[in-house]
Order: C-alpha cells, then structure tokens, then sequence
C-alpha cells in the first residue's frame, strides 16, 4: 500500500489513494490504528483516503488515530486539496471535497507548481446544543460561557461545530495547562453524547489568539483547523475579537475569518507534504 505523509501545522496524517489503493471498509480503523503508531507504524494523528465521489470533486473519509472516524478535519481537508493537485488528481484551483455528507469549497494557491497554501469555506458555524451535540435543558439553545463541573473544577465553555463538537474553554495561561490530564475528561463529560474536541484558548489581542487542543479519539495534537475555526467563532460570540483572527498554535498559525453577513467561516493555511513510502498492509493488524 502506497501512503504520503502530509501536515498542516503539524496536525499529521497518513494519506492513502483510494483512487489506487482498495482497502476492505472492515480492516480499515485497525489498519489506521496500527499505521498511526509513531513507534511500530508510519506515525500521525490518524489516516485520510482520498476516494472518488459523486457529490463532490473528492472524498475524504478520515480516522482518528484510534480507529474512529471523524466527520471533518480542517487541516486534513487542506492536504488533501494539495496531494490532488500536485498528483495530477485535478488540475483546478477552485475545488470541492465532501466527509461525511458535508461538502466543503477548497480555493488552492500554486507556487513553483505546487501547491503552497488553501483557503477552505469551511460553512456555517452551528450554534444548537442539539446539533453540536451538548446537553443543555433547551435543545436549540446556544452554549456561551456555559458553566461546566470537570474533574471537580468550575470552568466555563462556549460550544460551536463545525461538522464535528467543539468546547472553547478561555483562560489567563495555557503553556502551563496540564493538557493530558484534564484533555481526556473533557473528552469523554457526560455532556457530550458523542464526546468532544477541546480548545483552551488564550486571547492575547482583538486580531491574535493562542490555542492548544485536546482532540476527540487522538489527544493533544499540534494544530486543529475546525479547532481554529470554532475557538474564533466562540471569541467573537463573547465579544473578545475581531471577525479575522491569526490562532497561533503548537504547530505554526492559521488565518480564521467569520463573515457574519454571510454566516460562513473561512481558513486559510499551509499544506506540506512530508514524505512518501509503501506500507506492507498485510502485516499482522
């Protein structure tokens, strides 16, 4: 099996041509766990393919590094973008990638004939705890500054997803935060029925912002675009910033704009690719 390592911000995954590569749909999350092991496997924060599709130009079907699969990726969508485009794939700079039903708008910018950065229409942000999901006592109720127990500590959350859950938790200092230690019981809280991914956000200015992320189904990771994505949508909800922010991260910076009027979030940022190789799939996995 051939794979391409890519990454954006530091958010890695493993990339794997669907166009080429036919893997059986039932062998794949514990293919994804073993090839996502950073000691006896390629190594990432989980796996992407990159199949045909007849709702967009591209799919992309992607897995956590536990196996599970997730329904977006911000950073992910970028690469993919990038490994069609410098793969002959499609020759436009003006593309669509559909993950789980959610089709999302993909403008490429080409450098030396590559691809160097994407801005992703990454759609409107939904606010309705029903639909992020969290649990609050109206379903259609918006989740801001909402009080939240973990781990016996009081913490306030503002939720937003962008195709997957989101918790935008501000606070004064998140070098310093225990991220592995709190990031799992965020993670797995009863209030979200299909557990979280987690922003502890740091607002240095109207236009800048520091994040780290716990990510659902992988941990912490060095960058997370949806993360981006939602961590400004919830800062603008609270009135902390302006409607274009720089979100700065573990991995490097991505440029996030809230279009109110429009009600779309857009992202814009760098796709790399890192290396290539050939992966014996019939290993014990």
């Amino acid at each position: 099996m051939k794979f391409t390592k890519m990454q954006g911000c530091g958010n890695d995954y493993i990339y794997i041509n669907g166009f080429t590569e036919k893997i059986a749909q039932e062998k794949k999350p514990k293919l994804v766990r073993k090839i996502s092991d950073r000691h006896f496997g390629i190594g990432g924060d989980g796996a992407i393919f990159i199949n045909p599709s007849e709702e967009a130009d591209f799919e992309m079907e992607m897995y956590n590094a536990d196996g599970s699969r997730a329904e977006m990726c911000g950073n992910g969508i970028r690469c993919v973008a990038k490994y069609v485009y410098d793969n002959g794939l499609t020759n436009q700079t003006n593309i669509s990638i559909v993950s789980c039903g959610q089709v999302k708008y993909l403008e490429l910018f080409v450098k030396d004939g590559k691809v160097d950065t994407v801005r992703v229409n990454m759609g409107v942000p939904e606010l309705r705890a029903s639909k992020i999901p969290v649990t609050m006592p109206k379903d259609d109720a918006t989740v801001i500054r909402e009080p939240i127990v973990v781990q016996g500590k009081n913490y306030e959350m503002t939720c937003v997803s962008m195709g997957n859950p989101h918790a935008v938790v501000f606070m004064e200092d998140v070098e310093g935060l225990d991220i592995e230690k709190i990031g799992p019981y965020f993670e797995t809280h009863e209030r979200f029925p299909k557990k979280t991914n987690t922003e502890f956000v740091k607002v240095i200015d109207r236009g800048h912002v520091q994040m780290r992320v716990w990510e659902r189904g992988t941990g912490e990771t060095l960058a997370c675009g949806t993360g981006c994505c939602a961590t400004v949508t919830a800062c603008i909800l609270n009135g902390l910033t302006d409607e274009t922010v720089t979100v700065k991260l573990l991995g490097g910076e991505l440029e996030i704009t809230w279009d109110r009027e429009a009600d779309l979030v857009y992202m814009t940022g760098p796709a790399t690719t890192v290396f290539e190789g050939e992966y014996d799939e019939t290993a014990e996995i």
